[in-house]
């Protein structure tokens, strides 16, 4: 049953093709925002999926976070999320991320429960 207080972690190295030279989002050769948002999500969406009916999913609505310090290649980044509100379908998450027992970023999220067949078929 999803409730608040659920808690995920997940564990990454910074290789190349995470830092901000080659997504796109800098000229350095530190861990990227863009990637460390995507972390914090696929924290957030494995955190609940065993939760799930059959068939659903959900869809990241909402990102609102800091990125307070540079992390080089090779850093292990951890990162964490605790659902912190169930609103019916709507599902909302405080995620933070750390270098070396250094928090390099944090803030919220929000994730909507969806029917995956329904929502794709939505798309034209």
């Amino acid at each position: 049953m999803l409730e608040a207080g659920l808690k995920n972690r997940i564990t990454l190295t910074v290789t190349e093709e995470l830092t901000a030279d080659k997504v796109g989002s800098g000229a350095l050769k530190v861990y990227s925002t863009p990637m460390m948002i995507a972390a914090m999500e696929n924290c957030c969406l494995s955190c609940v999926a065993p939760y799930l009916e059959e068939g659903s999913t959900t869809v990241g609505t909402l990102v609102n976070v800091t990125h307070d310090a540079a992390s080089p290649l090779g850093a292990v980044i951890e990162v964490e999320c605790t659902l912190t509100a169930v609103e019916r379908r709507k599902l909302v998450f405080e995620v933070q991320a750390k270098c070396a027992d250094q928090v390099i970023g944090k803030g919220a999220h929000e994730r909507f429960i969806v029917n995956a067949e329904k929502f794709m078929s939505k798309l034209g």
